[in-house]
This record gives C-alpha cells, structure tokens and sequence, in this order.
C-alpha cells in the first residue's frame, strides 16, 4: 500500500537528519517532503535540496492561497509544508516522510489521523547540548543565548511525546535506525490488511516495543533527565522548582 503518510518530529539537535537519511537509503518507495521556510540559509545549505527558503513575502502569500498542509513560526521564521508534495508521492505510488516540529505535526494529525507519528527522544540534556553546540561551531559561530533557547524548546517540545504513536530514543545510531525501519515495515503491512509471518515477525516486534503505551518505562528516566514528570502532581512541579542543585528547598541561595 502506497501513500502512508510518516510524520517525524524532534527536538533540535536529536539526529533526526541523520536517522532520515539513513531510512532513506535503506528502505525504498519513500519521498521526503522538503520544506519551505523564511530563515535563511545555514552553512552549505541550498535551495531546494534542504529546504525551500522564499521571503516572508512569499510564504504569506502562499498561506494565503492554501498551499500549506500545515505551517509554523519558529523562533520569527516561518516552516511549512507544501499540500502538493502529499498528492505528488500519491501519485507516484510512494509513501510521504515530514519532518516537521511538534506545531505541525499537530496540524496534519487533525487532517490526516491516519497519518503514522513518530517522535525521537535524545538520550539526555548533556548529549543534547554537546550536538547542539558541534552543530552551531560547524556552522561558524557558537551563541550560548541561543543554545540556552533551543534547549528550554527542546523540554517543551518533548513534553508532548506521548502524544505520538511511536516514541524512539537516539542514543545508539544503529539501534534507532532498525526501530524506524521496523516501523515502516510493520505499517506498510498492517495498512496494506496483510499479516505478520515469520519473515516479518522480529520487524513486528521492534516496532511494537516502540509505541508510546509500551515505552513508558524505558521513557521515564530520559524524560525525567529533562524535568518532565508525567505523573507528578502540580504541586510536586512546585515543590521541585523550590529546590536547588544542592536539594536545600526554600533557599536558593545556598
């Protein structure tokens, strides 16, 4: 079955590029939507190849004339999704990847619930900041302002995990890589109204341990390495924001 609709979403800096292109390579039949976006070009990036970059002139007036699957503005930039890049994989009998963040990924899901979500974790707040900051020193400038934002982003965009259907955790490259290829595997099947055979039955497996009602407890540690704690009371956020690093509560100065 052609026409499965792949939303990824990820905080700034998880790997998700890197896991993509590695999907890309291995598994066949998947366009990738490139975007389209107002913030201009970092490093070696070029038109048309990792994003679409138009005015803020442009991309309004595209917006306006409902061009857009779903849109975003991000830190003053806008990010989108041209419709046409669904109806083009469709049409050629292919399956459609979005990688687009936690707003737009919202958008599509009240269009398209059909649509398979997949949200990837980083492993913890120190890994995260180290790929933040290579990325911002091999883009040539290192602003500790703009790392300290990206990465209360990060915590509110993984805030909203469980709100997809597969939640993946990048620590190992390898291991992700075969947990987003199970994935696509076992729902091009499903989708499809075949069955798991022998052939396909570890796929299955892999992918099952992945959705968001089987993770939980592997999810608890990442997410509390982030201060997210699902199942803490309002009062307990409370009580935790009175305590400092060295756990003396009431008195920050200590």
């Amino acid at each position: 079955m052609a026409g499965i609709l792949f939303i990824i979403s990820a905080p700034s800096g998880s790997g998700k590029s890197t896991l993509v292109n590695a999907l890309r390579s291995q598994v066949g039949g998947i366009d990738f939507s490139i975007s389209w976006t107002t913030r201009q070009p970092r490093g070696s990036e070029e038109h048309g190849r990792e994003y679409h970059f138009a005015t803020r002139e442009e991309f309004e007036a595209m917006r306006d004339r409902g061009e857009f699957l779903e849109y975003a503005e991000v830190f003053g930039n806008y990010y989108g999704t041209a419709r046409r890049s669904l109806d083009e994989a469709k049409a050629a009998g292919r399956d459609l990847l979005l990688d687009i963040d936690v707003q737009g990924a919202m958008q599509v899901r009240d269009k398209l619930p059909e649509a398979v979500t997949i949200f990837i974790m980083p492993p913890n707040p120190k890994v995260l900041r180290t790929r933040l900051r290579n990325r911002s020193r091999a883009e040539g400038q290192v602003d500790e302002a703009v790392l300290f934002r990206r990465l209360n982003e990060a915590s509110k965009e993984i805030e909203n995990c469980r709100e997809y259907r597969y939640i993946l955790v990048n620590d190992v490259l390898e291991r992700a890589v075969a947990q987003l290829e199970a994935i696509v595997v076992v729902e091009r099947i499903v989708q499809a109204g075949g069955t798991i055979d022998i052939r396909t039955r570890r796929d299955f497996e892999i992918a099952e341990s992945c959705r968001e009602i089987n993770s939980r407890e592997r999810l608890q540690p990442v997410l509390e390495a982030f201060g997210i704690f699902p199942d803490r009371r309002p009062e307990q956020y409370q009580l935790l924001e009175a305590i400092d690093d060295h756990g003396t509560e009431g008195n920050p100065g200590n």
